[in-house]
């Protein structure tokens, strides 16, 4: 007699139509997990490490995009004068400049907040400007620009329409910082982009490879199933659904372990960086990319699974 510790309860179609098969579907998904919990563990695990490292990358480049926002808002143009401006004229030439497309901010920098400013700079150092007055230094006009027009090519266009007013002074813009400061831009999503590709072919690659084992542990059950009568989609679709479940299971288990990983370095950091992780404003994933990622480990197990179910069917 057989025992009944041997018998695997499968679920059975109990409802018609598509929601009656998507319920049997799921069922079987969820029961080919249970009874294979070490190969879905080292699966689930395998798309976790895979989807961390993707994670890790992708924190690493928001914080970088927010530090190159932080800096590219230094980007400005300045306008000298070597003579102080009536107040009609300073406006009329702060209106006009304010017109200018791309123009975000103009600020008025008189004799004696430049030479505050260069107090400021020398401090500990006072007895350098002793008898040295205000009149020495120029007046200018400090011009923020929008952040589309922060590129070399928009800085020079923009100077170059800025020096077409009547009345213009000396333009400075720091032509080689604008120009380094953009390469390193371009430079860092270049970098951003290869790391991305070549992360994710070894992602399906080995995602592929792993939920092969769990259909390979079934192979016996499959081929009965092709045997009397069961369609391609009927066996499939069991094995897509783990490999979707799988894939969400790992998006969260990355980004659970991604929080922590956020949260410790934001609290040890302190002990072996020269500065506070906290207060420099490190930040965490938007909502939009943590979206994303629990998507791409879904996205992940079902590409797995489908491709190991076509190498499947194609040798037998």
């Amino acid at each position: 007699m057989r025992s009944s510790r041997n018998v695997v309860k499968r679920p059975t179609m109990s409802h018609q139509g598509a929601s009656g098969r998507l319920r049997y579907f799921f069922g079987r998904a969820m029961t080919n997990i249970r009874q294979n919990l070490f190969v879905n563990a080292v699966t689930v695990g395998t798309i976790t490490l895979a989807l961390l490292i993707v994670a890790l990358f992708m924190l690493l480049v928001v914080n970088l995009e927010n530090a190159a926002e932080s800096w590219s808002e230094r980007v400005q143009v300045t306008v000298y004068f070597d003579r102080d401006l009536a107040s009609q004229e300073q406006a009329d030439l702060q209106r006009r400049i304010q017109t200018l497309p791309g123009t975000a901010k103009v600020t008025w920098v008189s004799r004696d907040e430049a030479f505050r400013r260069f107090k400021m700079r020398l401090k500990g150092q006072d007895t350098l400007l002793e008898g040295v007055r205000p009149d020495i230094l120029p007046t200018s006009f400090e011009i923020a620009l929008k952040r589309n027009n922060r590129s070399s090519e928009a800085v020079e266009a923009y100077v170059s329409r800025l020096k077409t007013l009547p009345g213009i002074g000396e333009i400075q813009y720091g032509e080689e910082w604008v120009r380094r400061f953009n390469t390193f831009l371009t430079f860092m999503r270049l970098v951003g982009a290869l790391v991305g590709g070549f992360l994710l072919v070894p992602v399906i690659f080995i995602v592929s490879n792993t939920i092969r084992l769990t259909i390979y542990a079934r192979r016996d059950e499959l081929e009965v199933m092709s045997l009397v009568g069961a369609t391609r989609l009927f066996i499939k679709m069991p094995f897509l659904i783990e490999g979707l479940l799988q894939g969400v299971a790992g998006g969260l288990l990355s980004l659970l372990l991604l929080v922590l990983f956020y949260q410790l370095f934001l609290h040890n950091a302190g002990n072996f960086l020269t500065f506070n992780p906290a207060s420099s404003g490190l930040a965490f994933l938007p909502v939009e990319f943590m979206v994303a990622l629990v998507l791409a480990g879904a996205l992940l197990g079902f590409l797995g699974s489908l491709t190991s179910l076509r190498r499947f069917m194609a040798d037998n």
